[in-house]
C-alpha cells in the first residue's frame, strides 16, 4: 500500500513523493514569454518539497492563449526563457509543463480584470476558434470560428511542435490539456461540439481530435519521459458526455501510449450547479477511472489537508495528488504535511539551506 511520501516511478522518472504542483495560470507573461514571476512562482514550489512541479497551461499557438498574459511555447524565444526555469526546478523536483489551446475560451481578460471576453475592437483581442460556432456563454459570449480541417491539422501540428520545444527547454513530464472547456475538451463534449463531419457527432468522431493530437505528440515525445493528459471527465449535467465515455476515451489514450491521466472537470458550460463541490470530491471518480482504465491516475480539487491527501493515495484512489490552492497558500505544504503525518526527519523534504535550520523544530 502506497503512502503520500512514497516514491513514484513512471517510465524513467522517479518522483520523491506523490505530491504534484498542479498547473496554475499566472497571467503574467508578455508575448507568451515567461519571466521572473514564473521563475519565482515555480521555483518556490520546487524548493518547497513537491515531487513534481508542472508549469501553467502554455499555449501552443498565439490564438490558443486564454488571455494576453498567458505563457506560450510556439516559438524558440519562449522555449529559451523556460529553460532556466526548468533547470532550477530539476534541482529539487521533476519539471513538467502543460501544453494547451484555449479554443472558444481564448481572448479573455485576466481574471482580476474582468474574467470575460475582451471586446472585439480591443487592440489586444483576437478571434477565438472552436469545433463549432457555439459560444460558451455567460462572461464568455464571443462566438468562435468553426475550425476547418486545415485548422485542425495545423493545431495538431502546433501541439507536436510545442512538445518538441518543451523537451528542448528541459521539461521531463508533459501534460496535454484536454479539460476545462478548452479546445481538446470542447471537441469531446457534445455541449460544445455540434459538427456533422468526422470530428463530431458519434463518440468515435468526437474523440478524433484528441486521439490524433495525442498520437502526434507521442511521435515526438521521448518514450523515457511520461506523457500525460488532463481530461474533463464530466460536466455534471445531463448534456455532458457520460462518464462511461470518458473512461472509454482514457482506455483509448492508454492504447496510444498515454502514461497517466489527470482526472478533472469539463467546464464546457457556465452552469456548474450540478458539480458536487466538497473536499476531494473528484477522488471517488478518479478511483473509478483508475480501476476501470488500469492506468496511473492523478486528481486534485479541494484537497488541502495532509491526512486527506494521504488517504487518497493509501486508498488506491490516485497515484498522485494534484495541489493548486493549497500550494499557493503554503509553498512549503509538503514539509508541513510531512510533520503532520509523522514522517521521520520531515525537514529532509527541503533543501539544506532550509532543512539545517528547521531540524528538530
Amino acid at each position: 500500500m502506497a503512502h503520500l511520501f512514497d516514491e513514484f516511478r513512471l517510465k524513467d522518472i522517479a518522483l520523491k513523493n506523490r505530491i504534484a504542483v498542479s498547473p496554475m495560470c499566472q497571467y503574467s507573461a508578455e508575448d507568451g514569454v515567461p519571466n521572473e514571476w514564473h521563475s519565482v512562482h515555480l521555483g518556490a514550489r520546487a524548493v518547497g518539497g513537491a515531487g513534481l512541479v508542472i508549469a501553467e497551461a502554455t499555449a501552443v499557438a498565439p490564438e490558443g492563449r486564454i488571455t494576453p498574459g498567458c505563457t506560450g511555447i510556439w516559438n524558440d524565444t519562449q522555449a529559451e526563457a523556460f529553460a532556466p526555469i526548468a533547470a532550477f526546478i530539476k534541482r529539487y523536483a521533476v519539471p513538467g509543463i502543460q501544453i494547451a489551446h484555449a479554443g472558444r475560451k481564448a481572448s479573455a481578460n485576466r481574471p482580476w480584470e474582468g474574467d470575460d471576453h475582451m471586446k472585439a475592437d480591443d487592440a489586444r483581442a483576437w478571434q477565438p476558434i472552436g469545433p463549432s460556432a457555439v459560444a460558451f456563454g455567460a462572461n464568455l459570449p464571443r462566438v468562435p470560428t468553426e475550425m476547418t480541417k486545415d485548422d485542425i491539422a495545423r493545431v495538431k501540428g502546433d501541439f507536436a511542435a510545442a512538445a518538441k520545444r518543451s523537451l528542448a527547454a528541459g521539461f521531463e513530464w508533459l501534460e496535454l490539456h484536454f479539460a476545462h472547456g478548452y479546445l481538446g475538451q470542447s471537441f469531446f463534449s457534445p455541449i460544445a461540439n455540434k459538427r456533422d463531419d468526422d470530428y463530431g457527432g458519434s463518440f468515435e468522431n468526437r474523440i478524433r481530435f484528441l486521439t490524433e493530437t495525442l498520437s502526434a505528440v507521442r511521435a515526438v515525445w521521448p518514450e523515457k519521459y511520461p506523457l500525460t493528459a488532463r481530461l474533463g471527465v464530466s460536466d455534471f449535467t445531463a448534456e455532458s458526455q457520460p462518464l462511461e465515455e470518458s473512461i472509454a476515451l482514457v482506455k483509448r489514450f492508454k492504447s496510444l501510449g498515454l502514461d497517466l491521466i489527470d482526472v478533472s472537470l469539463g467546464f464546457n458550460t457556465p452552469d456548474v450547479s450540478g458539480v458536487p463541490w466538497g473536499p476531494a470530491f473528484m477522488a471517488p471518480i478518479a478511483e473509478r477511472v483508475r480501476r476501470e482504465a488500469q492506468i496511473p491516475t492523478a486528481a486534485g480539487w479541494f484537497v488541502d489537508q495532509p491526512s486527506q491527501a494521504d488517504r487518497m493515495v493509501k486508498g488506491g484512489q490516485v497515484d498522485l495528488v494534484m495541489l493548486a490552492r493549497a500550494e499557493l497558500s503554503d509553498p512549503n505544504w509538503t514539509y508541513h504535511a510531512a510533520k503532520a503525518l509523522g514522517v521521520a526527519d520531515p525537514q529532509s523534504t527541503l533543501p539544506p539551506q532550509y532543512a539545517y535550520w528547521l531540524r528538530g523544530r
